[in-house]
């Protein structure tokens, strides 16, 4: 019996000495758990939501300027085949004696713009009348490659394939014109060459856009799958028909798409054909760029959302003995909390100050958590240095007004010789003009048009439910605005501006935003400080 007594009290000795969990400790703890756990499912939810919306814009966006890119190029050989064609009437009937005639013509034909490396004369018999530069290993001799003698023996427009010249082994590209007299006989072809592993009018026109800061880059590839242009000029000529994108290019496929490249990157990529060559364009972006940009996202999403959860932590801990009703109604809202969707409620004053506090600061937090979602998403729309909307934006507004039939009409404005008030000036001046700029375009246009830094030095405006002629005479307010303002830089600033109409002009965004382009670059060949309205459309 007494044994008992003593092991009974040795017990309760032993409960009394357990350290008991105060409720304040309790309460706090399953406050920090749960604030952990919530944090924790908004960030893989947010982390998911935001991946596969930044895939489908990075696809989205690489496509565009996959289509955009193709189109350019598109041009580009119209243009340079334009140019042979009307080369060609300066030899209907001259002399092929005359070689110091051939010769200054021929270097006529080359400077006059810089679409070629060299340019060649070939008689109907295929032999070299001249070149330029001059080449005297070349001339008096018969064609050696392929290309020049099918461009010969065809008697019409041609554009060759890429391939290796038997002589100097320079791997290029052949785009040739038939020669005939006047009275329609043929006399052979003026051709002109591109040195794909050279300084070239490939790389002349696209050459900025060859390798991005986030490792975008693209190439472009022929009907065979040899690489014509790449970032990497050493893969020129290679063969990449294994490579997923390009084997849907070679059966005439476009679109966008997450792959792995031959290296096993994976990539996402846009792609598309051109027309006139049957070439492939393939814009790529690493996968891994998404990824960095979403893990910066999540990190600052930790840094905004955890100090405002550390000292609500710490005020309920305080106040947790005469709070735990209150406090159990702020967790479920916090566990309600799902992407930052739900609306916050309006709190009434709680009868008791420390609740009320409490029950301030944890709606103070998930409102700056909605503060800092909204200013991403913002800053993903809007333009850093003027405050306008961005391409993406842009794309955005004309795809839904086009999808809505909304009738409108688009404006593209472009500083003229912005370059040179960067060199004169310094970027920072620059970059005042560019926001004065925006300014004005901004005070010129309605509530309901949208306005856009397109990129550079190059704006664009789209006016809702308005004809081209009430485009031209916002564009010119704009233009001669600018001409007149304040500047903050000693020297006056003009604008070019060019114009096309929805569905006038046409009914897709790319082909109407290529019109305007257009328009805009007539007005620069006509000496720029002046609007241009896209006068006819060739379907």
């Amino acid at each position: 019996m007494i044994a008992q007594i003593k092991r009974s009290r040795r017990l309760r000795r032993k409960i009394k000495n357990i350290k008991k969990i105060s409720l304040t400790a309790l309460l706090g703890g399953l406050v920090t758990i749960s604030v952990i756990m919530t944090l924790t499912l908004m960030v893989i939810s947010s982390y998911t939501s935001q991946k596969q919306s930044l895939i489908d814009n990075t696809l989205s966006l690489n496509y565009a300027s996959a289509v955009q890119m193709s189109q350019t190029l598109d041009s580009l050989f119209y243009s340079m085949q334009e140019s042979l064609k009307y080369a060609a009437t300066y030899f209907t009937d001259m002399d092929n004696s005359n070689t110091k005639e051939l010769n200054s013509t021929l270097d006529l034909v080359r400077n006059s713009s810089n679409f070629f490396n060299s340019v060649s004369l070939v008689d109907k018999a295929g032999v070299v009348r001249s070149t330029s530069p001059y080449s005297q290993a070349s001339v008096g001799h018969h064609v050696s490659s392929n290309a020049a003698k099918e461009a010969v023996s065809l008697r019409t427009s041609y554009i060759s394939e890429a391939y290796q010249t038997p002589r100097t082994k320079r791997r290029i590209v052949f785009v040739s014109e038939p020669i005939f007299d006047s009275a329609g006989e043929y006399q052979g072809t003026i051709g002109g060459n591109i040195f794909l592993q050279e300084n070239n009018i490939l790389s002349l026109s696209f050459g900025s856009q060859l390798k991005t800061s986030n490792g975008s880059y693209f190439f472009i590839v022929d009907k065979k799958g040899t690489l014509l242009f790449h970032p990497n000029t050493n893969r020129i000529g290679e063969n990449v028909s294994k490579n997923e994108v390009v084997q849907k290019l070679l059966v005439n496929k476009h679109g966008k798409e997450q792959y792995k490249n031959l290296a096993g990157v994976d990539s996402l990529a846009g792609y598309y054909k051109v027309p006139s060559t049957d070439w492939g364009v393939v814009i790529v972006s690493p996968t891994q760029t998404v990824y960095d940009q979403l893990n910066h996202h999540i990190r600052m999403l930790l840094l905004y959302t955890s100090v405002p959860f550390l000292i609500l932590t710490l005020i309920v801990v305080r106040v947790a003995r005469k709070l735990a009703s209150p406090f159990a109604m702020l967790a479920d809202l916090v566990n309600q909390v799902d992407k930052g969707q739900v609306e916050l409620p309006v709190m009434k004053p709680h009868w008791n100050r420390e609740a009320d506090l409490l029950t301030r600061a944890v709606v103070g937090a998930l409102a700056n958590f909605r503060k800092q979602t909204n200013q991403l998403v913002y800053d993903a729309r809007t333009d850093v240095l003027t405050g306008m909307n961005n391409r993406r934006t842009f794309e955005e507004v004309i795809q839904e007004w086009i999808q809505d039939e909304v009738p409108f009409s688009i404006i593209v404005l472009d500083i003229d010789r912005f370059k040179s008030i960067n060199d004169t000036f310094g970027h920072h001046a620059g970059d005042e003009v560019l926001k004065h700029i925006a300014n004005i375009i901004q005070l010129s246009v309605r509530p309901e048009d949208v306005c856009a830094r397109f990129g550079g030095e190059e704006f664009v405006v789209l006016l809702r439910n308005s004809e081209s002629n009430v485009a031209f005479e916002i564009a010119e307010r704009i233009r001669i605005t600018v001409e007149e303002s304040v500047l903050p830089i000693d020297r006056s600033v003009t604008i070019s501006a060019g114009i096309a109409e929805y569905p006038k002009h046409s009914t897709t965004s790319t082909e109407l935003f290529h019109l305007a382009d257009n328009a805009l670059y007539q007005a620069k060949e006509e000496g720029r400080n002046r609007t241009v309205t896209i006068q006819s459309v060739i379907k």
